[in-house]
């Protein structure tokens, strides 16, 4: 893993991240990562600096959250040397699931788990794109607990402070670390 400095990462990852105004709905502004993604490069120290996360905390698996997080969380499991457990929307896995239901703005969603993929003594970094109003990631902290497994921390690539989810999610985080490589 090669180290970039904080300020330069930000810089680098925020120059790589596109606004889409009005996007999907009049006046939300879109953050587009697919400019990143294409960029190894900044890819690369993306998938570094989580991948150094999860060091510092002590992960032993790393959760993606449905779907953007899939992308990020499986490059930093495999740079980690880490197993890579996907967290979906409801009906897409197979088998015996755990199911955590949350609300959304308007009504209410579920994300699933497999419930051999968690186990009591794993510790788990859950990994997503973006931190808005906090539902997914608070919802899979859930998950994460009832399947007996710590979780080490969320780490996401940025947090949209303007929508306040880093307060809805400090209960459920129970002490244990939010890190946003930027916040807007």
């Amino acid at each position: 893993m090669t180290a970039v400095p904080q300020q330069g990462l930000q810089d680098l990852l925020a120059s790589r991240i596109r606004d889409v105004p009005d996007y999907p709905k009049p006046g939300v502004m879109f953050k587009d990562i697919t400019p990143l993604l294409a960029d190894p490069s900044a890819f690369g120290a993306l998938t570094d600096a989580l991948a150094e996360l999860c060091a510092r905390h002590g992960a032993t698996k790393v959760v993606g959250l449905e779907a953007r997080g899939f992308i990020l969380a499986a490059p930093v499991a495999i740079r980690s040397g880490l197993g890579f457990v996907p967290v979906r929307k409801a009906g897409k896995l197979p088998g015996a699931t755990l199911s955590q239901a949350y609300e959304l703005e308007y009504g209410t969603a579920e994300i699933e788990v497999h419930a051999e993929d968690l186990a009591p003594g794993d510790r788990i970094m859950v990994i997503d794109d973006v931190l808005a109003t906090g539902g997914t990631a608070e919802a899979s902290l859930q998950l994460i607990r009832r399947a007996g497994a710590q979780v080490a921390g969320v780490a996401v690539l940025m947090e949209l402070g303007f929508l306040a989810g880093r307060a809805r999610l400090e209960p459920a985080l129970e002490g244990a670390p939010l890190e946003a490589l930027i916040t807007i």
